[in-house]
């Protein structure tokens, strides 16, 4: 089968080399333009675009999608099949239609759960026990198309959305060649969505950073892991900022919210239920991140005080 391949950040990437691997002719992968990266703004390509190049297939950026200029593009490349995997872009009817068998997405979620821009993050963020990965018949809403297959994988109290990507992205890739070899063979069986149980994903930003100590010791958890490495979770501490990379649930009980309950080598925060979280990790404006001992040993933390 002929397959375009459509994606863009590293999460991309296993399915893409899965896809070059399976003896299916990639005749084009579509990926974002590149963009000027670090402070000397060297324009730097996107992981998909990595790989493709590595791989002698022929590469297409386009800047738009609705202005003809994907749909020529997509053209050239002839495929049968477009697979759609965090490509960024949302593709218009004339693309969609374009492949004899259309345009197949693979989510990171479990739809109709978490539609949107940041699945991985928000399972974590919103406290959920398990998520995984569907491969959906793409139609022009938003992650609304009819389910195909889907994966599970559990979500454990300390994974990080660092974690769950890596694991995502690999389970990903195997729906992906599992979907393509059932629609090869006409057993694919197409679900509809339940609209009415849908949730969202919205796109993440620094405005969520700010921890707040007010939330249940929980809910401050899987802030720290869900936001983990980006856009990471912040607080002040002496009035200066400070990044909170990695956090456990502990015992212990505070008298307020956000009241450093023990020194002793660790730093232990009662939240608005007023059970604590231990921070494992952080990061002071400036710095690297470090432990919370090999901080301490520098900045010697009072209890009582408030974060």
């Amino acid at each position: 089968m002929k397959i375009v391949f459509m994606g863009t950040p590293d999460f991309a990437v296993p399915c893409l080399e899965k896809l070059i691997g399976s003896g299916h002719t990639v005749t084009g992968v579509f990926t974002q333009p590149d963009k000027p990266k670090g402070r000397k703004g060297i324009l730097t390509p996107p992981p998909v675009k990595e790989i493709a190049v590595a791989n002698g297939i022929k590469v297409y950026q386009p800047a738009k999608m609705k202005d003809g200029t994907a749909l020529e593009m997509l053209r050239q490349a002839a495929p049968d099949l477009v697979i759609v995997e965090a490509y960024g872009k949302i593709l218009p009817a004339d693309i969609l239609h374009y492949p004899r068998y259309g345009c197949i997405n693979i989510h990171a979620s479990l739809l109709p759960e978490l539609r949107g821009a940041a699945p991985i993050q928000w399972s974590i963020i919103n406290g959920l026990k398990k998520t995984g990965v569907t491969s959906m018949q793409m139609d022009e809403g938003l992650d609304t198309g009819d389910m195909l297959l889907s994966k599970e994988v559990e979500i454990t109290d300390d994974m990080n959305a660092e974690e769950l990507h890596d694991i995502l992205a690999d389970l990903g890739a195997e729906l992906m060649l599992e979907t393509i070899s059932l629609l090869e063979k006409g057993e694919l069986k197409p679900r509809k969505q339940d609209d009415s149980i849908s949730t969202y994903a919205p796109i993440l930003s620094k405005e969520l950073s700010p921890i707040d100590w007010s939330k249940s010791a929980r809910q401050v958890h899987n802030h720290i892991r869900g936001l983990y490495p980006w856009p990471g979770s912040t607080a002040e501490l002496d009035g200066k900022k400070i990044k909170i990379h990695r956090s456990r649930l502990t015992d212990g009980r505070g008298r307020y919210s956000g009241e450093i309950v023990f020194k002793d080598g660790r730093i232990v925060v009662a939240c608005g239920d007023l059970n604590c979280v231990e921070i494992l990790e952080l990061q002071a404006e400036g710095k690297k991140a470090m432990s919370a001992g090999d901080y301490l040993r520098g900045n010697p933390v009072i209890a009582d005080k408030i974060l």
